[in-house]
Parts: C-alpha cells; structure tokens; sequence
C-alpha cells in the first residue's frame, strides 16, 4: 500500500497549476450516456480511480467504454445486463447514478446500496423518493435497489427536502425520458449540475431552469449520444489555492472558473491574502502577509464547500488565534481532527463544530488518510510540519486529484510515493 512522505517545504510555494477535469461532473456525465443508444464522448476526463471504476460500472452494464488521453468513448448499444454489482458499487458511491437513467431507458435495473468515503450515513432516500414520484415502483432487498417502471416514467413534480447533489442528478437524468413535464423543486445549484443539464440538453433534452433552485424538464421519448468537454475541478483548484496560504507562498490556477470557488476566495481574502481573478484563472498570494483567524460554515453551493472544510482547516491551524469551523453538510465530517492533532494541530469539536487554536508549530508523525479530502487536508499540514511526514493510505487522494505529486513537485514541495 502506498505511502506519501512529505518532507518540510524550505521555502513559500510558488508556480502555477493547470487544473484537471472535474471528476463529480465526469461521473455524472458517464451515467447520462445510459439515456441514449450509440457512442458519446467527454473529453478533458481527468485520468483517476472514480473513472476507471465508473467505467468498470458502465461495462458490467454491456457498455464499451474506451478513449485516449483525457478522452472517454462510451457505447451504449450493448447495455443488457441492467445490473450495477455490489463489488463495484461499495467502492464509490458515484456509481448509483446509473439507476436513474436504467430505469427510465430499460424500464427495470438492479442497483447496489453505495459505498465510498468511510465517513456519514450518506442515505439514499431522496433519489429513491424523487424517481417514485415519476412513476418507479422501488423495493430494496438484500442490499439492492429494484426499480422498475410498467411502460415510460410519467412526469410528475418533487421537492427536495434537502439539497442534494446525488438525488438531483438520478432524478434529473430519469425525467429527460419520462413521458410529459416533470417539476423538481429545491434542486443542488452546484456548478457540477449545471455541466450535466448543458451535455443533457445537447442530447437533446428539454430542460429549463438551469442555475435555478427549480427545473422544468419536458420528457422526450428519446436522447441521441452526446458529446462535450468536462468543466475544471473547482475542490482540486481550492485546494491548491489553500496551500498557498498555508506555505504563505503565492499560486496561481489556471484552465478553471473562479466563479466556481467565490465562497472560498471570499474567505480566503478575509484571513489576509491577496486575491486576484480572471476569466479562467486565479490567484492567491499569502506571501510576507499576516494571517488572521476566522469561522467558516459549510454550505451547500455557492456557499463554502465541504469538501474544502478539511483543506481549510489545516490552514487554520497555522494561524494564530481561535477559528470556528462549522460543517452543516457533512456533521460528522471531521476524522481528519484526530489526524492533525497528531501532528501538534490543537482543536476541540463539540457536535458539528471545530474550534481549532491555531498559531501552534506543527511536527512530523506518522498519519493516515481516512477520505479523500481528510488526505489533502493532511498533505497541506505536513508542508509546514517540522521534519518528516508520512501519510498512508494514500489510495484515497488518487481518486480525486490527478498528478497530485508532479503538481505538488512543480510548486515546490520534495514529495514522494512509496510503497
């Protein structure tokens, strides 16, 4: 099993980073080839775990699934085994998002109970509420979702009680195929939604609203494969916009969308960096600037994403003073804590709040990724952490961050992979 070691950086990250695909909009994007009979395309795929997992998904399926660098091929017109296993499905949650697009295209399927980061009941609930209201008939028996549907879905009307990324792409994706107009109310406003509804419409979906809490969706009786570009992965940019900070360096992102990331560049110009911004770039530079401590609530979009709640987090324990870190999505999103603290990090959680007492120097340990984003939040400690560091279980940041050590090493940063 890899390891990462990760020496102190000796001086402030500095350079520039291109940011790759975003892998939540890819996995969506994969499971929406299922409504159409042929061969689509998506390009700028980021080359990750999630994707050869999906792609295995998609296989299993009957699809072919091919492509070269950064380029997926998926055909669909063998798809006839209308199962998503639970070998494959336990690995990442992601892999659910074909049970929208079967049933409504097949008419029946046969879906695994997700898996994937070891942290939170994640219940599925709501997408099996959201597909009920267009008409699928839902029975969960050992582990397994049966959805079926006597003749096309019907278009109907839900409200998301929550929002909730998952459920609003499994519903949204069956409606484009039920029969009449479908209202879904309440639905997530993340930028990885509106990448779908843009490579559905060019499908040839009927769909408005996009950008809006509320999508009318006119089903059509059938898609034609599509074909598109993959919108840049704003976690991945946030996250090495927060090592700047952390390094007190300077870094600039590029091929990305800052309007992606406002909550984060709000936050991070409130603890004392330079910010600037432009069309598809940004930068933050912490350099001879003094960093103040700050409380951060995570939101769904466009408020400040949990995904970046641990990233964030180790940036503040670097910062003298007391900060509030409340995580409103996730409420038991914090093993990265115990983590950091073996590090020197100082922090009390009390229910879905962590006050960390920053200022602190911290100190190379042996530590341990839990989840994806628990990974890079250590990853960005041990920069500044004096000596050493090794960070295990290094598998989790591979399923979310391409080229994460040649990127990390073009900035600076002495890491290395060993096994």
């Amino acid at each position: 099993m890899d390891t990462y070691l990760i020496p102190t950086i000796s001086q402030a990250l500095q350079g520039e980073v291109q940011i790759s695909g975003a892998k939540n909009a890819v996995l969506a994007v994969m499971a929406a080839t299922l409504l159409a009979d042929g061969i689509s395309e998506i390009t700028n795929v980021p080359h990750l775990k999630d994707m050869k997992t999906m792609s295995d998904v998609l296989r299993v399926i009957g699809c072919r699934v091919d492509g070269g660098p950064h380029t997926l091929r998926i055909d669909t017109r063998g798809a006839n085994h209308l199962e998503a296993p639970y070998e494959l499905v336990k690995t990442m949650r992601a892999s659910f998002y074909v049970l929208g697009p079967l049933v409504a295209r097949f008419g029946r399927c046969r879906v695994s109970l997700p898996g994937g980061c070891a942290w939170g009941p994640r219940p599925v609930d709501l997408h099996l509420k959201g597909l009920e209201a267009l008409g699928a008939s839902i029975k969960v028996t050992h582990g397994y979702v049966e959805a079926t549907s006597n003749g096309p879905l019907q278009g109907g009307e839900f409200h998301f009680p929550i929002s909730s990324v998952g459920a609003t792409v499994n519903v949204l994706m069956a409606a484009c195929l039920a029969k009449g107009k479908s209202i879904l109310h309440n639905v997530a406003l993340e930028p990885e939604i509106d990448a779908l509804i843009d490579y559905l419409i060019g499908m040839g979906a009927k769909i408005k609203g996009k950008g809006t809490k509320v999508l009318q969706i006119q089903g059509v009786s059938s898609l034609t494969p599509g074909s598109g570009s993959t919108i840049a992965d704003r976690i991945e940019a946030g996250t090495y916009l927060i090592a700047a900070a952390i390094s007190r360096g300077r870094i600039k992102t590029t091929k990305m969308n800052p309007q992606h990331i406002t909550a984060l560049l709000d936050a991070l110009q409130e603890i004392g960096c330079e910010i600037q911004t432009g069309p598809d770039w940004a930068i933050v530079d912490a350099t001879k600037k003094t960093l103040k401590p700050t409380s951060i609530t995570t939101l769904p979009h466009p408020g400040f994403p949990t995904d970046l709640q641990a990233p964030i987090m180790a940036l503040l324990t670097t910062i003298e003073g007391i900060s509030l870190v409340q995580d409103t999505v996730y409420d038991d999103r914090f093993t990265h804590i115990a983590e950091l603290e073996r590090l020197g990090a100082k922090i009390k959680l009390k229910g879905n709040t962590a006050q960390i007492y920053g200022g602190s120097p911290l100190s190379s340990a042996p530590i341990m990724a839990s989840d994806l984003r628990a990974g890079a939040a250590l990853v960005l400690a041990a920069l500044v952490a004096e000596g050493e560091t090794s960070l295990s279980r290094i598998y989790h940041i591979d399923r979310g961050y391409e080229d994460f050590e040649t990127k990390f090493r073009s900035l600076g940063v002495d890491i290395k992979r060993v096994s």
